[in-house]
């Protein structure tokens, strides 16, 4: 039986990306972090950040350095998270939110890995998080 237990990012601290992510996600940094590798849990998987000595940012869109990864987070209101997430230390980079407010933007953490923030239509809002559409 395979399962997947980490989605692994490089970078040149692992606690303070750690931080970043914990403030972004809500969810607290796993006991037992260090300067060499930092956790966050979502249940089975966790989201880890590994110290590389070497780290070269990627410089998206740039394919000499390409991004390599990026996480897709659905938000139900995009203009408060983006403005919390710029006060938080992200970089807006790219908008492809169109005028009906669905669509994406492209950011970047504080070391340059690129994420989204994504709102698509006809997904609700519960308890336990986003309802996909039916077909998706």
């Amino acid at each position: 039986m395979l399962r997947l237990t980490d989605f692994i990012i490089d970078c040149p601290d692992p606690m303070e990306l750690a931080a970043f992510y914990a403030a972004v996600t809500g969810r607290p940094v796993k006991e037992g972090s260090d300067s060499d590798w930092a956790g966050i849990r979502f249940g089975e998987i966790e989201l880890a950040f590994i110290r590389v000595a070497d780290y070269r940012a990627p410089r998206w869109p740039d394919g000499e350095h390409p991004k390599q990864f990026h996480l897709d987070f659905e938000v139900d209101d995009l203009e408060a998270e983006q403005s919390r997430l710029l006060a938080l230390g992200a970089t807006l980079r790219q908008d492809f939110v169109g005028p009906n407010g669905y669509g994406w933007r492209v950011y970047t953490d504080p070391v340059g890995h690129p994420f989204c923030l994504c709102r698509n239509k006809g997904v609700t809002w519960t308890d336990q998080g986003p309802v996909w559409p039916t077909g998706k």
